[in-house]
């Protein structure tokens, strides 16, 4: 609790203006439910695009029918017709929709959307007079009602807590932290594919174990209740990847959790993904050819560069010998 009387207001006037908004929002999904047009019962939409789709491919769908879906971002309203945005994985794209085109009807349901509902639109794709690509809607059908309202747009979700307790809000409203889960998720596939075309066998090790072994961490300990006794969570992978070198498989990798019960801070997380590989035949320099055609190769596939800033640094990961 803060002792400031100004801001203890200011919270208290912020959570009312919240309940007030909770009331109204689900009292219009009361009406919907009643009205026998409960969004929640729509499990399908067929889309026939993704938002990226139609903006990077215009001249050849100009005037077609598209069907798109998404979350909506904007909403602007002129008389009888409307402008809007809609999120999908992919993007954004605008929407235009107008009374004379979808019905009175169908027009006052839009209007009493919600930014955060995500809705199925259908039209045709045309360019603006300002010049932006859109979708004009002859159909909208409200696809799930949002019962809370989405951060500010012009400052999104600054608090950096909320950010990691509410991840999936973070998603919706900052772009760089739906950037940060695609570079990471294309990173993993290319290590994989790497190694693969090295001739590596990506294997899985168990995760629970009856000692703690392969590093010198304090482990998770949990307890089988079926053979009654406690077992350790892996804080790595190292030891059964080296009993398979023995067995013959002379190169081996696995990508995979591991669980370290200490100390925690910003850079280290208890539980955290690893890759671990193991090769017969070489030693520490072939090992470091793989970790630089790793980092270099990843940084060309998915950043298209071999230069890349880091915490304000500039870095050069071109390989050597190949300037």
């Amino acid at each position: 609790m803060t002792d400031d009387p100004v801001r203890t207001e200011s919270i208290q006037e912020e959570n009312e203006n919240l309940s007030e908004l909770l009331a109204i929002r689900r009292g219009k999904l009361r009406e919907l439910c009643a009205s026998g047009r409960d969004p929640f019962e729509i499990t399908r939409y067929e889309r026939t695009h993704w938002s990226k789709q139609v903006l990077e491919n215009f001249d050849a769908l100009e005037n077609a029918e598209v069907s798109v879906c998404g979350r909506i971002m904007s909403m602007r309203g002129m008389g009888k017709a409307s402008f809007f945005h809609i999120q999908d994985g992919m993007g954004t794209l605008q929407l235009y929709v107008r009374v004379n085109d979808v019905g009175e009807e169908e027009y006052a349901r839009f209007k009493k959307l919600d930014i955060g509902d995500i809705i199925g639109a259908r039209g045709t794709v045309f360019r603006t007079k300002r010049g932006e690509i859109s979708v004009h809607c002859t159909g909208i059908e409200l696809l799930a009602k949002s019962l809370l309202p989405l951060p500010e747009k012009y400052h999104g979700m600054t608090n950096t807590e909320l950010r990691y307790r509410q991840r999936y809000v973070d998603l919706i409203m900052n772009p760089q932290s739906r950037r940060t889960f695609e570079v990471r998720s294309r990173f993993i596939s290319y290590i994989r594919s790497y190694l693969d075309a090295r001739g590596y066998m990506e294997v899985e090790t168990p995760v629970l174990n009856t000692i703690s072994g392969g590093a010198a961490a304090r482990p998770f300990v949990t307890h089988h209740n079926t053979l009654d006794i406690d077992m350790y969570m892996r804080i790595a992978t190292e030891l059964h990847l080296k009993r398979l070198i023995v067995g013959g498989i002379e190169r081996v990798y696995e990508i995979g959790r591991i669980f370290r019960n200490e100390g925690m801070d910003p850079k280290h997380n208890p539980e955290f993904t690893s890759v671990e590989l193991y090769e017969a035949y070489t030693d520490f320099h072939g090992m470091m050819d793989i970790a630089e055609g790793i980092l270099s190769g990843a940084a060309k596939e998915i950043l298209g560069s071999y230069n890349v800033q880091w915490l304000g640094y500039d870095i050069d990961l071109t390989p050597a010998g190949s300037v």
